[in-house]
């Protein structure tokens, strides 16, 4: 991370657990090679597994991040913007910055039909990249720290962001993760998908991952349009962290929430 100190938790509002940290992929939510279309029961079944962790406890302090999905990654495509390649269109970076919002406020009104406290943070309101497209993410935490500190779910988003030389790029939820969970000092993170983990060439869940190179020649890209690099990015992403990491489908989110293993860990 290259967007400043980490925020204590006595900056979060006081003495508190140490949050978690759960990214939904878009292709979990959405209908990934439908544009702009929710997959409703999905997003309602991730919904109801958050709220029934914040209801027992489990996951008391919580920051969500959800992917693009066939919101953002649709409009990127289109207009030829990726994590390395820019643009400075502003009616490009509107699409796909509005397209994301349009996401987030879906995701943010399903989670508050099942009660929890969500709100949204856009980054590309605050995040930025300095040095260019191959530079570090600048992401400041601290709204999204004092939000956590007054009992609020803060909701992250990947999204368009101010890159120097390249006008906006795409910071991708996966990194959003990164930043957030070594920001926060996250105990745990969680990564949601429509596979059951990380599998190797024989289709199966590899349980643990803690080289990228023992696993590189499993990894592929996604077979739905995504610009923001498929599981390899997530493993390598995810392996940067100090706290433990999962991956896992849809199964494994409410044994994730109450703090058990799930599909594939990642330290």
């Amino acid at each position: 991370m290259t967007g400043g100190e980490a925020v204590s938790n006595d900056d979060a509002g006081g003495e508190s657990a140490p949050p978690v940290v759960l990214k939904l992929g878009g292709s979990l939510i959405t209908e990934k090679n439908e544009p702009e279309t929710l997959d409703e029961a999905a997003l309602h079944a991730a919904c109801d597994a958050v709220a029934g962790a914040l209801a027992a406890g489990t996951a008391d302090r919580l920051v969500v991040v959800h992917g693009g999905g066939s919101f953002g990654h649709h409009h990127a495509s289109e207009h030829g913007v990726s994590t390395t390649d820019g643009t400075r269109d502003a009616e490009a970076a509107a699409a796909i910055h509005g397209a994301m919002k349009r996401l987030n406020a879906h995701v943010l009104e399903r989670l508050r039909e099942h009660g929890v406290p969500a709100v949204p943070v856009h980054p590309l309101s605050l995040a930025a990249r300095a040095g260019g497209a191959d530079g570090g993410l600048d992401l400041p935490l601290g709204s999204t720290a004092t939000l956590l500190g007054e009992g609020f779910v803060p909701v992250l988003h990947g999204d368009g962001v101010a890159t120097a030389g390249d006008g906006v790029t795409v910071v991708s939820g996966d990194e959003l993760v990164v930043e957030l969970a070594s920001g926060l000092g996250a105990r745990r993170v969680g990564v949601c998908s429509t596979v059951p983990g990380v599998l190797d060439v024989d289709g199966d869940v590899i349980p643990a991952i803690d080289d990228f190179g023992s696993v590189a020649d499993a990894l592929g890209a996604s077979d739905a349009t995504d610009v923001s690099g498929g599981m390899a990015a997530k493993v390598r992403e995810l392996l940067a962290l100090d706290a433990p990491a999962y991956v896992f489908g849809a199964e494994g989110l409410v044994p994730f929430l109450r703090g058990e293993g799930a599909g594939t860990r990642i330290d």
